[in-house]
Parts: structure tokens; sequence; C-alpha cells
């Protein structure tokens, strides 16, 4: 990451398939002031006095969060997740959830965590500020085969190790924008509860996908196997930094006492963050309590945007790199129906000396895909960012990009015999 700001920086006029952040058109600091006064209206019609609503906004707030309510009863009308407003805790963004999971699951030197590869890098990072060991297991071209889950699970157990846990985005995932499909969600969780396997949800983008939301796993989840990971970031906006996790498994802590991993998780927070911010939780929740709990019907603007943004950055390569042409070059990519992410491969190494020179000399910068995978490969693809420029900047964008890989790949032999095929 500290390279591709490098490059962003010193190649300023370069078109930017990198970033991941949502588009500034939909930010309005009006929003802000009104999702506020709707908090605290909502506080006061429920008994709240002044001193109260001070204290509220200008203390510190409960380490477990301020608003835990308030996204339970979201949860419940808009995602089907009944679960106790105890057991959830309120982070700073998904990344602290991540990490407070990490440290509350991973107590043994022999625990593992295996992620579906290619991940998100933010779960990797985690696990190695915590020395947790990773274990990928690579998605196929439609994304995880339950199977393949199983065999790494079996194959850690003859180790001698302990799959805690398995990491996952189940709805457009960052990186490469698959779906897990509903049989094999339910394939999963009966997976998961066959093992003694946790699953860690996260699932940013569902709300901002304009296609039919498939059911979190967390909805379906009848045996308290999944923590789902939750974030506003995409929804309403990432400067808030505000995320939550569900956490409503039964444990045992060092006292012998039982309890919820929630509290476990509270626990660690107090030392590290102490208390997510009381001022951004409040406009979250007013945002949450306007739109009754629905956050998908306040999302769908932005599903339709992103979809359009996703559909113009496929027509916009069909266009620049028609299917003969990709054909005989070796280039081809997914087609995800919803997400910010889409994957490319190609017939040479997008490395970051590739990505060096696409950015100097053909004013377009990428995500090498090998950033993704922890333990190896994606060496021969790279990954798009459709959520933040504007119709024309991707039109031009994706025309630089062209440009680039038919230099870079009419000096490489296509590797594989699907080179040329599109999944």
């Amino acid at each position: 990451m500290n390279f591709l700001n490098e490059v962003t920086h010193r190649y300023p006029d370069a078109i930017s398939f990198a970033p991941g952040r949502p588009y500034d058109g939909f930010f309005d600091h009006a929003r802000i002031t009104d999702h506020l006064h709707t908090y605290l209206d909502h506080l006061t019609a429920h008994g709240a006095t002044p001193a109260d609503l001070r204290t509220a906004l200008f203390q510190y707030g409960p380490t477990a969060g301020l608003i835990r309510e308030v996204i339970a009863d979201s949860l419940r009308v808009d995602e089907d997740v009944d679960v106790p407003a105890r057991s959830l805790v309120v982070t700073v963004g998904a990344q602290e959830a991540m990490l407070l999971v990490l440290r509350a699951l991973m107590r043994d030197p022999d625990d593992v965590l295996l992620v579906v590869t290619p991940c998100y890098v933010g779960i990797t990072g985690a696990a190695r500020l915590l020395d947790v060991p990773v274990v990928a297991v690579d998605e196929r071209e439609d994304g995880l085969d339950c199977a393949d889950l199983d065999a790494a699970v079996r194959r850690e157990r003859a180790r001698g190790r302990r799959p805690r846990a398995c990491y996952l985005v189940p709805d457009h995932s960052n990186p490469s924008g698959t779906t897990l499909g509903f049989r094999a969600r339910g394939e999963l969780l009966d997976l998961a509860a066959r093992h003694d396997l946790l699953i860690i949800e996260d699932s940013p983008y569902r709300r901002v996908s304009p296609t039919a939301a498939q059911p979190t796993l967390k909805s379906l989840d009848r045996d308290r196997r999944v923590v789902h990971l939750g974030s506003y970031s995409k929804t309403l906006f990432p400067g808030a930094r505000v995320g939550f996790v569900v956490a409503d498994q039964e444990v045992v802590d060092e006292q012998g006492r039982t309890g919820l991993l929630a509290d476990e998780l509270a626990k660690i927070k107090s030392m590290v963050t102490v208390n997510t911010a009381s001022l951004s939780q409040a406009v979250v929740a007013g945002a949450l309590l306007a739109a009754g709990g629905r956050l998908s019907e306040h999302a769908t603007e932005l599903a339709d945007h992103y979809g359009e943004a996703m559909a113009t950055m496929l027509r916009c390569l069909d266009e620049s790199l028609p299917a003969p042409r990709r054909t005989a070059l070796g280039v081809r990519w997914n087609r995800p129906a919803g997400g910010f992410f889409l994957r490319v491969r190609v017939p040479f190494d997008a490395d970051e000396t590739a990505l060096a020179r696409s950015a100097r000399e053909f004013g377009v910068i990428w995500t090498p895909m090998r950033y993704f995978h922890p333990q190896g490969g994606g060496e021969r693809a790279l990954r798009l960012s459709v959520s933040h420029l504007t119709p024309a900047e991707t039109k031009e964008g994706v025309a630089r990009l062209a440009r680039f890989v038919e230099t870079l790949a009419e000096q490489t032999e296509p590797e594989g015999p699907a080179a040329g095929t599109d999944p």
C-alpha cells in the first residue's frame, strides 16, 4: 500500500483504479448535522435530559458502544439478524473488529486462521500484528468451493494445528468481486458445525450492489458459528470510522464465568481504543433512525450508482479489448454483478515494476493482485476499482490501461491453456 501511495503521489495526472473508496458525489456535510439532531431527538423522546445529551456526546462513552440498540434494531429489520444488543460491539471501522476478534479467538500457538484467497489485506495485516498463523484457501473462478476448505481443515489438523476460524467476504468480495451462492452458504455453515469452526463474515459491499442480496451467513446461522463484521464506510461515509461486530457466541472467561464473546471483545477494546467516538456513533445512529433502520433503502441510490459504474467499466473493457483481441493477447476478466472490484488476468507479471511503468508511460494505476495472496499467487493479475471515478474518467482510464496491457502482452507468451477465455 505504501508503494501504491508513492506511485500515486509521483504521477498525480495518472488515472487510478487502485483506491476502493466511495464516490465523493454522495457526501453532503449538511446531512451530518441532520443525522446528529435526529439521534438527539431520539434520545430526548426516550427520556434523556440535556445533561444526558451532553454526557453522551462529549464524554467517554461505553466501551461496547453507545448505539448498540439502534444497530441491533437495524439488523433485525434489514438483515433478518435477530440478536440482543449486548452481543454487539461498536468498533473503529471493521478493521478494529478484525483485530479484536483475532486477539480474542487465537490464544493457543497451534490456533490457525483460514482465509479465502485472494483476500482483503486488512485481515492478514491484523494476523501479522498478532503473530497468528494464516493458511490460504484458494477460491475458484466462481468463489469458494467448500470441499477445498474441508481439505484445508483436515490438512491442518493432521499437522497438529487447530483451524479456529475462517475469514471471507461472501458478497462481491475484495479483491476479486466474487459472491458465494446460496447453496454454498448452507454448505459452509454445515462444514463449520462439523469441524467446530467459526466463520468470520465481512460483507461491506452487499448494500451498495444493485443485485438482490443473498442472505448474510449470520441470518442463516442457527448454531452461533458466525461472527459478523459490519461497516458503515461504504453505505454512509468512511470518515465516521464506525463499524461493529456481532459476537453472540458463549464463552468461558479466565475466571470460569460464562458470557458472550462480545464481552471479551469489549475488554480487549478497552485496552486499545477505549471507545468508538461518540459523535461519529451519533451521526451513524441518526442516519439509521432516519431510514427506519433499513440501510438497504437508504443505499438504493448508491447501489444504482455503483452498479452502473461496474457496467461502465465492463463495457469500456469490452470496447477497448474486444473478445478476438483479448483472446489473441491472453487477457481475460471476470464480470461481478456488484461491489467495487474486478480482476483482470494478464500474460505478464503484474508486479511493482509493471505498475510503475503503467503509471509513468501510460498514465494509469491499478493494484497488483499478488498483494492479496498471503502465501503466493496472483502474479499475473491486477485489481481494478470502479467506485470513485466518473464515467468519463473510467473510459479514458480503460483506454490507457488497454494500451498498457497490449504493449506488455505482445512481449509475453500467454500463460495456461485457458488464458484467452472469459470466465
